[in-house]
């Protein structure tokens, strides 16, 4: 598959089937997107990959989070039994769970450095699995800004920031693409002959 043929064909996926991507694609896929760009080479990505039964406490974290926010507020008991089942079920379909997370810098400007290689390698990833026939969400839930759910999990809210999570399997279902926008709306070109 071509560079141009994966960026305008991939698809975020939000059905999978069940069966694991082989663990030697997701080696080779974490680890070929780390030719991301990123600032002093620090390569300030981190991964918690989550699966099969590990991923009992990732869903049951998830869960205490969403009812600390409260999202299953103003419903009866039946229905918050639902929805949470719902969500439950919807975690467990999903083969992997990929938390993306990053030191915290107290330096602005390296933060928002690391902020952007993290999303590079993010992007990387992505565009890989897409070669390799596998899907991925990327998702910036709730739970992610959260401090508990971050200790919940084992990691120090005040230390790293939760980037994502990316969800993970070979899709059931590819969404149809949708537009985008035409460059010469977003463009500003400047070359000293624009008009005042």
């Amino acid at each position: 598959m071509e560079l141009l043929e994966a960026i305008q064909s991939r698809r975020s996926i939000h059905e999978y089937k069940r069966n694991l991507v082989e663990a030697k694609t997701m080696e080779y896929l974490f680890s070929e997107a780390a030719w991301a760009p990123n600032h002093r080479m620090k390569e300030p990505w981190n991964i918690r990959l989550y699966q099969e039964n590990g991923k009992k406490s990732y869903v049951e974290s998830v869960l205490r989070s969403y009812r600390r926010q409260g999202f299953f507020e103003g419903y009866d008991q039946d229905k918050q039994t639902r929805l949470e089942q719902g969500i439950e079920d919807f975690l467990w379909n999903i083969p992997h769970h990929a938390l993306i997370y990053m030191e915290k810098d107290e330096d602005q400007r390296k933060y928002e450095e690391d902020y952007a290689a993290v999303c590079a390698y993010i992007q990387n990833f992505q565009l890989l699995a897409w070669q390799e026939h596998v899907g991925v969400l990327w998702t910036t839930s709730p739970y992610l800004h959260d401090p508990q759910f971050a200790e919940d999990i084992g990691l120090d809210p005040k230390v790293y920031k939760l980037v994502s999570v990316l969800q993970i399997g070979y899709p059931k279902r590819i969404p149809v693409p949708k537009r985008r926008t035409p460059i010469h709306k977003k463009l500003h070109i400047f070359d000293g002959n624009e008009k005042s």
